[in-house]
């Protein structure tokens, strides 16, 4: 899903597009499934793209243990908040960050109740894995002569959390102005990772557990926490939800049974 997708009136039928075929989807696998199963379509499950090794790791430890299914829609947290603004039927949204939960909260397009500050991460700075660069991110740090006039990649600057960290680290740390003009601008923060480890930008800025996840690109620095906002990751139940099984996985993906999968990825639980 476009993590760089923008805001249009609610009767929109070009923002209709991006989830029409995803519900229709679901549609068909529900109809074509046994009727016990038709009963409940699960729980659908709007997270954030930082979050797919983790939480495909806790939905198939929860199916096993449960022997029930989430279904999980990957994206960026402001495509997907807009999304369920525009009627996507999503259970459950997780953010990465509070801007956008904040955003639906205003609506009262979630149960206020059930919301919840799940997952910390921490800003990186990756290279290529076979890359020779070394950084000390520290005020005044020479990022503009190690990009040596190749792109930093990150999410875009304006929507996606990892692209607003990265971009109020860097004025913090007073270097902004030397490189925004060499910003590669990815429509969610796996497609910056991605863009580093094809070698197309020689630095990007991710979270930690994006590092995690990829074995072609290496940490290189990591940002100090008061160089930008905390990176916190809300969870809270969708208003309207019509899975009976949407409060228990979100019950468990805070549990204990969870918590190593989401440490294992480099996440912080948060208490």
């Amino acid at each position: 899903m476009s993590e760089g997708s923008r805001s249009h009136c609610r009767s929109s039928p070009r923002r209709r597009l991006h989830w029409v075929p995803f519900i229709l989807a679901i549609g068909l696998a529900i109809s074509a499934a046994p009727p016990a199963a038709a009963e409940s379509r699960g729980v659908l499950v709007f997270a954030a793209a930082s979050l797919k090794n983790a939480l495909d790791d806790v939905a198939a430890q929860y199916q096993h243990e449960t022997g029930k299914q989430a279904t999980i829609s990957y994206g960026a947290s402001s495509a997907l908040a807009k999304q369920i603004e525009a009627g996507a039927p999503a259970d459950i949204f997780i953010s990465a960050d509070l801007d956008w939960m904040d955003y639906l909260a205003k609506q009262k397009l979630i149960e206020p109740k059930s919301r919840k500050k799940l997952l910390g991460n921490a800003l990186v700075m990756v290279a290529p894995k076979d890359s020779r660069a070394e950084l000390k991110i520290a005020p005044g740090f020479p990022l503009a002569e190690v990009l040596a006039g190749g792109k930093l990649a990150m999410g875009d600057t304006s929507a996606v959390p990892a692209g607003k960290y990265g971009k109020a680290a860097l004025q913090d740390l007073g270097v902004w102005a030397a490189v925004e003009h060499s910003i590669a601008q990815a429509e969610n923060v796996r497609a910056a990772l991605l863009l580093v480890a094809r070698k197309e930008a020689p630095l990007g800025i991710v979270y930690r557990s994006d590092a995690a996840a990829e074995p072609k690109v290496r940490i290189v620095g990591t940002f100090p926490d008061d160089s930008h906002p905390p990176i916190v990751y809300p969870a809270a139940l969708v208003a309207g939800s019509v899975s009976a099984d949407a409060e228990a996985f979100l019950a468990y993906i805070e549990s204990a049974n969870a918590r190593p999968l989401f440490e294992r990825q480099g996440f912080t639980v948060l208490e």
